[in-house]
Formats: C-alpha cells, structure tokens, sequence
C-alpha cells in the first residue's frame, strides 16, 4: 500500500456519508474499473468531466496524482481537485480535495467477497457558505448520490461482461 503520509484529516466533518454495495463481479475488475479516472463520469453522479492535471511523482496516477471533476450539484457548477493520498489497488483509492468549494475526503474500497465485490464510498467534508447553509440537504443529496454512484458502477459492470 502506498499512503501520503502528509495528508490530515479535517477536525469535525458535518458531512459524513457512507454507502456500500455487494457487486457480483471480482474486485479486480471493479477496482481496475472505479479507480480509472477515465470512468469517473460515467458511474459518479454529477461528474461531467475528469482530467488527470498532475502525475504521481513516478508518472500516472498514483499517490500524489490530481484529478480535476467538473460536477453540478444542487444545480451548481463545481470545480474541484482531488488528490491522491492511497492508492492500493485493489483494495483502496483515497482522496482529498486541495482545491474546490470545501475540503472532501473521499475512500473508495473494493473488498473480494468470493466471486464478488463489497463496493463502498465514504465521503467527509466541511462546508462553508452556501454549502454550509445547504448542510442537511447536503447530507441527504450525497448519501443518494453515492448510493446511485454504486449502482451505476455496478450495471456498467455488468453491462462490460455481458
């Protein structure tokens, strides 16, 4: 497992979501899948675009690689960078946001569960503004979207072995 051991969690987040999903294709292959940038709007909800804007120190993606999403949510465009603080595939893909409208800390995990996958996102953040002000509608939006995020993963999946 590779970590970026700079990386600090936020004190107190007042988002903190959590969804998981048992997908019934190996974890290889919705690890491979998931943790490709590449696919970001086709599963994540919002997500219009993503482009790897910075490499891993080795090139790619790896830790310290940035993702720049371009997403609406609650009818608002946002513009965020994630970086890459864990990347173990295929076990796990951490992020945080170093730019955008309020720090994000996001964990994808891909479990085996025999022949399956035990798929789960949890999402931290604090918001401010508009956002802040938004939080309870917030915490219910993301909570849906990760929910339709897994679903989403799974039928592209699924759709790919048929």
């Amino acid at each position: 497992m590779v970590r970026d051991n700079a990386a600090v969690q936020e004190a107190s987040p007042n988002i903190d979501v959590r969804a998981e999903r048992l997908i019934p294709v190996p974890a290889e292959r919705v690890a491979s899948y998931a943790m490709d940038w590449n696919h970001d709007h086709e599963w994540t909800q919002g997500i219009r675009e993503a482009k790897l804007t910075k490499t891993a120190s080795g090139g790619g993606f790896g830790v310290g690689a940035e993702v720049t999403r371009t997403a609406y949510f609650l009818r608002k465009r946002i513009d965020y960078v994630l970086r890459v603080d864990t990347f173990d595939p295929p076990r796990i893909l951490e992020m945080r946001s170093v730019a955008g409208p309020f720090p994000m800390h996001i964990i994808y995990q891909f479990q085996s569960q025999g022949g399956a996958t035990l798929a789960s996102i949890h999402i931290q953040g604090n918001t401010a503004g508009f956002y802040r002000l938004a939080g309870p509608l917030m915490v219910r939006r993301v909570r849906s979207s990760i929910r339709k995020d897994l679903q989403d993963l799974e039928r592209n999946l699924m759709t790919r072995t048929a």
